[in-house]
């Protein structure tokens, strides 16, 4: 039985598919306005953990991750830059179209080199935002017909106090009482009627006259606001009821409940069934990883610095994904120690796959079906390469609990075998080469058939030999 915490409930439930055997996962990809730093990819790292773990208890699943290129502003309460235009003086970019899909273009292959980097199982696709610009505006005319929305000069705002259980969405936050038209309580926009109320859509108007990305829609020439976005993509490519919607724990106070409130308004009833969130990496116990604290760190940098983006998947899977990591760069070292370790125990059980042994598969699947307890299900890991069992038996163990860990366990061990092997052969060629010039023809040849046999070719040159694979 798998369990996992679903945030909309505030409690751990068994996971029912809304169709038998296939799962539906959404999942809020990044705003490609820069690199992702390690913070952010904690939350990719936790969504294939889950998918790998949904795979491994049987089930097909479809992924979708978003990737945000226009409307997402810095503060998530609608105010602030456009991140993308932000970007855009930041790297002297002109202010075109063009610039914005190169800078856009930048990111997202940046952000799919560090989901590869760290072993993380691609989507079924990426949604880029600008390209559901439709079914954007279709499903703010379905709001706006459901009497759920209201016009200022500046956008199109979602009404809370038309959806009364905006309030108890997620963590059941209480709403400030309504001070309509005074700029402090609301943000920059004197007709907004409440602080919680939501853009759904922005003119161009004040703040964002000269942005770069606009379009057409029945209330003005515009762009869409973020939260509008999640909610169209995911509905478009995984219907009006799918399964699961990940992302960070800070998604939970704005982002969600704003997604939330937007489909059950639009559709009538609930979308998505099990809400999942990861907690944040923080840095010196304190203060949360963010590009706005300018205390943010990138694969690149772990990867520069000489530890394997793998050492920081496996610190990660050292804790649970609903709690705090501590990020430090011995925290890092002690991680990739301890990825050597249980890397160098799989190694020294050599090539040879027996049987999966069922008794500990089952402790196994306990404990990462107990809502991702990967720290738990490493221990079983471990207490398998100490145990008796034969080794060929253990190889055949640790690596079907890699399809759920991703430590790429059965990658490296097909390395070391080719390099062992590689090896092997050019002992047997040097060994020829010795044949051959001490005129033993005889032996020279046996020994050219013992390599063919191993899937190569000698050639012999004026420079010596060549070896060829078949």
């Amino acid at each position: 039985m798998l369990k996992l915490y679903n945030s909309l409930t505030r409690k751990k439930e068994e996971f029912k598919p809304i169709r038998k055997g296939r799962v539906s996962i959404y999942s809020c990809g990044p705003t490609v306005y820069n690199y992702a730093h390690i913070g952010n990819l904690r939350a990719y790292v936790f969504t294939d953990i889950l998918k790998r773990t949904l795979l491994y208890n049987g089930y097909k699943v479809k992924h979708i991750i978003n990737i945000t290129d226009v409307g997402h502003l810095m503060s998530d309460a609608d105010e602030g830059e456009d991140k993308m235009m932000m970007a855009l003086k930041r790297e002297g970019l002109e202010p075109t179209v063009e610039s914005m899909k190169k800078l856009a273009d930048k990111y997202t292959k940046a952000f799919k080199k560090d989901l590869a980097d760290l072993n993380i199982l691609p989507p079924d696709k990426y949604t880029k935002a600008t390209e559901y610009i439709k079914q954007m505006i279709d499903l703010i005319k379905k709001l706006e017909k459901n009497g759920l929305t209201y016009q200022t000069k500046q956008a199109i705002y979602f009404d809370v106090s038309k959806f009364p259980e905006y309030k108890d969405l997620f963590l059941g936050q209480e709403l400030e009482e309504k001070k309509a038209g005074i700029r402090e309580d609301v943000g920059r926009d004197l007709g907004k009627k409440h602080p919680a109320d939501f853009a759904l859509w922005f003119f161009l108007t004040g703040d964002f006259e000269k942005a770069v990305q606009h379009w057409s829609s029945p209330w003005g020439e515009g762009f869409p606001g973020w939260h509008i976005e999640c909610s169209a993509m995911g509905i478009t490519e995984l219907g009006d009821r799918f399964d699961i919607h990940t992302g960070g724990i800070d998604h939970i106070t704005k982002h969600h409940p704003n997604e939330v409130a937007q489909n059950r308004g639009a559709v009538g009833h609930q979308v998505v069934n099990y809400w999942l969130h990861n907690d944040f990496v923080v840095v010196g116990g304190t203060g949360r990883m963010a590009k706005s604290e300018g205390n943010f760190i990138t694969l690149n940098t772990i990867k520069t610095n000489g530890p394997s983006p793998l050492d920081y998947r496996y610190l990660l899977l050292n804790s649970h994904y609903r709690k705090k990591v501590d990020f430090s760069w011995s925290s890092l070292a002690s991680a990739s120690y301890g990825r050597k370790n249980i890397s160098d125990k799989v190694y020294n059980l050599g090539f040879k796959e027996g049987k999966i042994n069922r008794e500990f598969k089952n402790k196994f699947l306990e404990k990462i079906n107990n809502d991702l307890n990967t720290s738990q299900a490493l221990a079983v890991a471990n207490e398998l390469l100490k145990s008796k069992l034969a080794n060929e038996d253990k190889l055949a163990t640790i690596l079907d609990f890699d399809k759920v860990l991703g430590l790429s366990f059965k990658a490296q061990i097909a390395l070391l075998k080719s390099l062992k092997v590689s090896t092997n052969i050019q002992k047997l060629a040097k060994e020829r080469e010795k044949a051959r010039k001490e005129k033993n023809y005889k032996k020279a040849d046996d020994i050219r058939d013992k390599i063919e046999k191993k899937g190569f070719l000698v050639e012999d040159t004026k420079d010596g030999y060549k070896l060829i694979k078949i």
